[in-house]
């Protein structure tokens, strides 16, 4: 298995999260399996007005896809 996500560096400068001291942060798979794993949906799903309330929520994600 190798160390580290061999992505890291072409996933950060397409990463949308706001929330810059996440460890995940360009880490695709990590944060995806992070907020599978507490029913949410990560950031770069949401517009960049809804990933900004940091409400990851599926409820949430649905009213922001919905305002589009």
């Amino acid at each position: 298995m190798p160390a580290g996500c061999p992505s890291l560096e072409k996933n950060l400068k397409n990463c949308t999260c706001t929330y810059l001291s996440c460890n995940k942060r360009g880490k695709c798979c990590e944060c995806v399996a992070y907020h599978r794993s507490l029913g949410e949906i990560p950031g770069c799903f949401f517009t960049k007005e809804g990933e900004r309330t940091w409400d990851r929520s599926i409820e949430n994600f649905i009213r922001d896809r919905g305002r589009k």
